[in-house]
């Protein structure tokens, strides 16, 4: 019961964590080009304050759960004897979901800040500039969310 619940909070985290960069890069990022700059970035900060707390929250859960799923499979290991290897697809996600956090700190902690300090400053060219790091940003964490869930999946599968 135990496993089923970090499991789906940790799938849950993925889909806030991955549903929400596609949105943002997909379906908000080309609605709001057709609004004036300083428009744009105060919308676009606000909106992204808004979701980076809940990736935080969501990066948080995702890797408190996988930790405690991993302990669980290492422990359930020790107690039979044997050793535990962690399969390879477990270990692919661990390393590319630690790779997506330190980006995704980076994004929230560097170029998000720069962002908002731009906005309150007014200065438009350093708020586009740190949008489209930003962007460029998530569009990797996006491109590394995929391909854990690809290999994860193709893991499951063999």
């Amino acid at each position: 019961m135990l496993y089923a619940l970090l499991k789906t909070v940790h799938l849950l985290s993925i889909v806030v964590w991955i549903g929400g960069m596609f949105f943002t890069l997909f379906c908000l990022r080309p609605a709001v080009a057709a609004l004036e700059g300083p428009t744009r970035l105060r919308l676009m900060q606000g909106v992204l304050g808004r979701f980076f707390a809940a990736v935080l929250v969501a990066v948080v859960l995702c890797l408190a759960s996988g930790l405690w799923m991993i302990g669980r499979a290492a422990d359930a290991a020790a107690q039979t004897g044997v050793g535990f290897h962690m399969p390879l697809d477990w270990a692919v996600m661990a390393v590319l979901g630690l790779l997506m956090m330190a980006i995704f700190g980076h994004i929230r902690f560097a170029l998000y800040r720069r962002l908002t300090r731009a906005v309150a400053a007014q200065d438009w060219p350093a708020g586009a500039a740190a949008l489209g790091s930003i962007r460029i940003s998530v569009l990797v964490n996006l491109c590394l969310g995929v391909a854990i869930i690809l290999v994860t999946k193709l893991g499951a599968a063999s």
